[in-house]
């Protein structure tokens, strides 16, 4: 095929050459956007590394791919990048310094509307409001890249890491984002995959709402205010993810039906799970350790089967205030590391019900004071009292079968490997 350069645009072009068919070189110095200008659709632009100022517009199918990582420069104005067309890749580039406007979606890269099938990967997005926005823009890749915000500024007034509005099929792989407002931000977004992120140092790693039948699967979200916060969906599969050390919580589900949540480590949290108006869920085999609150909950969490969890040495294994109790470990027990039961049958589940709450636990919700009396007479009198008499007993998570040994044999390894 014969290439494309001609007389005018080796005038107008200077130094950059399109090479073999549908291939352009460009070099420091050269008109980067000029290139991508002239370029036709299916061309492929390699960028040789150096720094460039940039603003570009990607209005047709094209490759844009670094060599050796040249840095794109906003110069701290608008989209370093924005895509308008379906089919377009940028791969190993560095984009940097976008504008700062929040109301603008400033961003290193912006996928508009109608960009479809758009990837992203193996970028550094540094200094960048948004690292990548995606709008409207269905089947898009972003995948292998490394984000940081501004982070001299207040969290307010970042961008999100990636932020994804009104799509579907979106596959968020692998990538590692820190200072930004949320790490990965999700609205109204469906049958996604989000797997092997890595996300620190934000108010949430995850902000998720309206959005429904997608999977979050081994990603890691810690030393943020929330780790993973799925609010208004349902249909969700949340396995293998691991948060730690996060302020608040480590996982939210608020308003959340009909979704399976398994196999999680969460360690080392304010609270380690907050459920709130969470329904019809399958909780199994999620290790719940080291945390302040190990499950909260709250706003009518009923009807949600819990099965096969660890809650090991949490200041409070379970916070939960109803007027009814709620019973677990109906298929297979939970674990509960302060349960003084015992397994007289040697069936590996415990002869007598593990109750999570009593009367002197919703005396401490209601008057936080009477903590300091916690060790006194008085308060051993009562749990006594209390456990003699169930009329005194407060509603509470009951597990009719605990199982005396951990499932996760490994949950030392995990208290272990946060502390490092």
């Amino acid at each position: 095929m014969a290439a494309r350069v001609n007389a005018v645009l080796l005038g107008a072009l200077a130094c950059a050459q399109a090479a073999d068919a549908g291939e352009w070189r460009v070099h420091p110095g050269d008109d980067l956007a000029g290139v991508v200008r002239h370029a036709a659709p299916g061309d492929v632009i390699l960028i040789e590394r150096g720094h460039y100022s940039a603003h570009l517009l990607i209005d047709k199918a094209l490759t844009l791919r670094g060599v050796d990582r040249p840095t794109l420069n906003g110069g701290g104005q608008g989209d370093v990048i924005h895509v308008t067309a379906p089919d377009v890749v940028i791969d190993g580039l560095i984009v940097y310094n976008s504008g700062a406007e929040l109301g603008d979606k400033n961003s290193g890269i912006y996928i508009a509307p109608g960009s479809h099938r758009a990837k992203v990967r193996a970028c550094d997005l540094a200094y960048d409001l948004f690292g990548v926005y995606v709008e409207k823009a269905d089947d898009v890749e972003v995948a292998g890249n490394n984000i940081t915000g501004k982070r001299d500024f207040q969290s307010a007034q970042r961008g999100n890491g990636i932020q994804v509005y009104d799509t579907r099929g979106a596959h968020v792989l692998d990538n590692q984002i820190s200072f930004t407002r949320d790490g990965i931000y999700v609205d109204v977004s469906h049958h996604a995959v989000f797997r092997g992120n890595r996300i620190h140092h934000v108010r949430y790693g995850t902000h998720y709402m309206n959005s429904n039948d997608n999977l979050w699967e081994n990603n890691w979200s810690y030393l943020n205010r929330g780790g993973l916060a799925l609010m208004e969906v349902r249909n969700q599969t949340v396995r293998g993810n691991v948060t730690w050390g996060n302020t608040d919580h480590g996982i939210m589900l608020r308003t959340i039906q009909d979704s399976i949540i398994e196999n999680n480590v969460v360690v080392g949290n304010g609270k380690g799970f907050f459920f709130y108006d969470a329904e019809y869920n399958v909780l199994r085999g999620n290790l719940i350790a080291k945390n302040r609150i190990g499950m909260h909950l709250w706003g009518g969490s009923y009807r949600n089967q819990v099965d096969g969890n660890d809650f090991i040495q949490n200041e409070e294994q379970v916070r939960y205030v109803a007027s009814g109790d709620q019973p677990w470990g109906a298929r297979a027990g939970n674990y509960w590391s302060n349960y003084s039961g015992w397994d007289q049958d040697g069936d590996g589940a415990g002869d007598v019900p593990y109750v999570a709450n009593d009367i002197v636990d919703r005396l401490i919700w209601r008057f936080p004071y009477v903590k300091i009396m916690l060790h006194s007479p008085a308060v051993f009198t009562l749990r006594l009292v209390a456990q003699q008499f169930p009329l005194l007993r407060a509603p509470s998570v009951v597990d009719n079968h605990p199982a005396m040994l951990p499932h996760h044999a490994d949950w030392r390894t995990w208290l272990e490997r946060i502390r490092h």
